[in-house]
């Protein structure tokens, strides 16, 4: 049936139209006894808790969804073979590292790493040094002046601290 292959289709469209990103927590609308496990956080007619504060990025450190090969899109025969591409060996640093030297100026630079230290500073210790690690595989300056923003930050906050003790 031409129609109903045409409804089907378009059914979650509508629903994400409608009703938001989280339609499919709304009770009624959600599967029968399935507990809902993605990155989509916030946002209208969240209904579940928010899943528990959880990090909404692909892969994390804090027992996200995992990558369950068993479920891996199999390759197919169309006119060739059809597969999912693994972006996971890209080049990710040399463009950032063209954008550092080669695009922002002093100013925009100590702005972006202020910016970016502002964050990481109250991220876990070895979160801060996954991040520098890969600011520095774009440009070795890059990762050091972050890192030394965040000592900087840290010593800072480590100061005020003790001084408030010392009262």
């Amino acid at each position: 049936d031409k129609m109903l292959q045409g409804r089907l289709f378009s059914y979650n469209d509508t629903h994400r139209h409608r009703l938001g990103t989280n339609w499919d927590q709304i009770p009624v609308n959600c599967p029968y006894r399935s507990r809902i496990r993605n990155m989509q956080r916030d946002g209208p007619m969240n209904v579940s808790g928010n899943q528990h504060g959880g990090p909404n990025y692909f892969p994390n450190s804090f027992s996200g969804p995992t990558t369950n090969r068993v479920w891996a899109q199999k390759t197919i025969q169309i006119t060739g073979d059809v597969a999912r591409y693994n972006s996971a060996d890209e080049d990710n640093f040399t463009q950032v590292g063209y954008f550092w030297r080669d695009v922002l100026n002093e100013e925009e630079r100590e702005r972006l790493v202020d910016n970016i230290a502002s964050h990481l500073c109250n991220a876990q210790q070895f979160i801060q040094e996954r991040a520098i690690r890969n600011f520095a595989s774009a440009d070795p300056e890059y990762g050091r002046r972050i890192k030394e923003n965040i000592d900087r930050r840290t010593k800072l906050t480590s100061d005020n601290v003790s001084k408030k003790s010392n009262l």
